[in-house]
């Protein structure tokens, strides 16, 4: 065998498995949603994982580069959920309901608005950008799917589609903290549905029926 040859073979040898990458992005987002960015220490995400020191500093820079990208691919899964409802049928009283209603972990809290919590992740720009970029995306969606509905005359005239939203977005972070302060899930719900019946009033009594999808 040529030198060469030795030589890719033993890189080939030396480089992590295939799917180290992974393990160690899902293994961050799972300890960052139950301990926080100061609480996930390098050596936990290496025991959840199950990989050694050398293949995470072959993939990642250090722990901020890799919760960077953890925190990325958690705003990304919540995002494609979130839109999965926004984009679905109904109309846009049913879309924001079914956003509002749909399973939640409550007592773990919310897997961003947690990182909200942690003060390196919010005076670090890297950190906090899909922080601001998910909850942007957020209240720009939900107005934008309240506005169609008023559009539609389902939803009154009235109704400001832009402070609606981030009556959605703050009621929605604010419940997961009096869940999590009452060990209880019923503050969440009550603070939804005391949301729901407020947009529930600004529904049109005579609203044509929706389409399959908006």
């Amino acid at each position: 065998m040529s030198n060469s040859a030795q030589n890719g073979a033993a890189a080939e040898s030396q480089a992590p498995p295939a799917g180290t990458r992974e393990r160690l992005v899902t293994s961050t987002q799972e300890l960052l949603w139950e301990r926080g960015y100061v609480g996930t220490s390098p050596k936990a995400i290496l025991q959840r994982a199950g990989v050694g020191q050398g293949s995470m500093y072959h993939h990642f820079a250090g722990k901020s580069d890799l919760a960077l990208a953890a925190i990325r691919r958690t705003a990304e899964d919540m995002t494609a959920a979130a839109e999965e409802i926004f984009a679905g049928p109904g109309t846009a009283y049913d879309r924001v309901e079914a956003y509002l209603l749909r399973e939640r972990r409550v007592l773990r809290g919310c897997p961003i608005g947690r990182m909200t919590q942690d003060r390196d992740v919010v005076q670090d720009p890297e950190l906090r950008a899909p922080l601001d970029e998910m909850f942007g995306w957020l209240q720009h969606r939900i107005a934008e799917v309240l506005t169609e509905g008023r559009r539609r005359g389902e939803l009154s005239a009235g109704l400001d589609p832009a402070a609606t939203a981030a009556s959605v977005a703050a009621v929605v972070q604010g419940g997961y903290v009096l869940a999590r302060a009452a060990e209880d899930t019923a503050p969440f719900d009550a603070a939804v549905h005391g949301l729901l019946a407020l947009l529930a009033a600004q529904r049109t009594p005579d609203r044509p029926a929706a389409p399959d999808a908006p």
